[in-house]
Parts: structure tokens; sequence; C-alpha cells
């Protein structure tokens, strides 16, 4: 009996750190990645010229959202769907998302679960595109097919998140699907080190990334910069949360 309940106890031991691992937020189900941080080279020298100069970026630790944020978790926090592909289902992303309407989600997700999400910087983003910094053409290696939605393979619409390859960290999607706001104002690069650069203090564009569905492959690189009024609103524009590790 006593060998028992010891196997017990082990084995709850066991897998409370695997549930933990998990990181799901309670309020929308999201689940998030750890992302150690560091620095590393942003930009590309062989793509457009608002990548560059390459630079140097450190990041600090925080947790990036495995998915993009999926219709079912938009209508969960919004009771709504702004979606056009509202067919394809709940774990489709959600799109036709405005900047502010994702500052919106935001806002009342952190009301729900007690936390701080928010969008990632573009600095963040790149580094956990790149899993966790490396050179890398696209989010997670080289063969675009293997890992995005793009126009050559989506057929002219959304796909239910996670059924490409995921890169290095585990993150899917980051290549095509929907593009994704980011926390930064649209600016050019400063071509100086930066320890958590935030980006400009505004403009009336705001930074996207990562290509969708409805652009070719040079738009799903990881070094691609985009942007958009932050009232934008497209059928290929979503987004996904990070939230910075606990100090």
């Amino acid at each position: 009996m006593l060998k028992r309940v010891c196997f017990i106890l082990l084995a709850l031991l066991m897998a409370a750190p695997a549930a933990a691992d998990k990181n799901i937020d309670a309020s929308s189900g999201m689940e998030f990645v750890f992302v150690p941080g560091s620095c590393f080279p942003i930009g590309s020298n062989n793509g457009n010229s608002n990548e560059k100069p390459v630079h140097e970026v450190c990041v600090s630790d925080f947790f990036i959202g495995k998915y993009e944020v999926t219709q079912g978790q938009w209508r969960q926090i919004m009771n709504n769907n702004t979606s056009r592909f509202n067919r394809c289902g709940d774990d489709c992303p959600v799109e036709q998302v405005t900047w502010r309407d994702a500052q919106e989600f935001i806002q009342r997700l952190n009301s729900l679960s007690g936390k701080k999400y928010r969008l990632p910087t573009e600095a963040e983003w790149e580094y956990a595109c790149r899993s966790g910094g490396k050179e890398e053409t696209y989010c997670g290696g080289r063969n675009v097919d293997e890992l995005a939605w793009t126009e050559s393979n989506s057929g002219g619409m959304t796909h239910p998140v996670g059924q490409k390859k995921p890169n290095g960290l585990g993150v899917y999607d980051m290549s095509g699907n929907v593009w994704e706001w980011v926390q930064d104002y649209w600016g050019d690069y400063p071509g100086i080190r930066q320890v958590n650069p935030i980006g400009p203090k505004w403009n009336t564009n705001s930074v996207r990334r990562g290509g969708s569905w409805q652009y070719g492959s040079g738009q799903a690189r990881s070094a691609w910069r985009s942007s958009g009024y932050t009232d934008d609103h497209a059928l290929d524009i979503g987004f996904r949360l990070v939230l910075p590790a606990a100090k």
C-alpha cells in the first residue's frame, strides 16, 4: 500500500512540470512558448532598403503565442467574429483586425487574466521568427512551402493554425497565413546596438510582419518589413501575443 501511494505521488510530481510548461492562458486557451532572450543581428543585407542597416539587438526572455490568435479565441474574449473567412472555423486565425482592435482585445484579456499580455515588439517578433535569432530565410528555415501558407499554396484563403511545420522554437505560422501586427510604430532602423527596442514614439503606421496567404514567398521572409495604418483591416491581417517573462 505504501509503495502504491509513493508511486502515485511521484507520478503527480512528474506530471506537474509538464502541465506548467504548456503555459496555457485559462481565459482564452492560448498556448505560449518560452523564448530565452539573447542578442542577434536584426535585418538583412540582401533584402529591401528598409531592412537595413543590419544591427545588433538584444531582447529579454519572453513567452510568445504558439499560434496566431484564432477566431475561437477572439470570439471568447470579444463576443464577436470580425473574420471574412468565418466558415474556416474556430482554429483559423482571426483576420480583418486593426492594430487598435488588437489593443482592445489585449486590454480585455488582461482584465480577465490578470496578466500583462501585449503585441510583440518588432525585435521580439523577428528574434522568435528566426528560432531565437538564427540565420533563417523564413521563420524556421529555407523551405517556404513546408513552413507557410502563401499565395502559391493557400488556395486563396486562410488555413487552421498549426498545419505547417513549426520553427525551431515550436512556434507555428510566423511566416504566412496572416500578417501579424507588432507593437512598434513604423520607423527606419537606427543602425546602432539596441536593448529591448520599442520603435518610434509615434507614427500613423504600425509594423506588421510575416506575410500572408495572399502574398508571395518574398513577403514571408523573416526580415521582410511592412506597415499599415493603425485602423487598417484586411482579410489577411491578424496578430499573436507575447507575455514578458517574470523577472
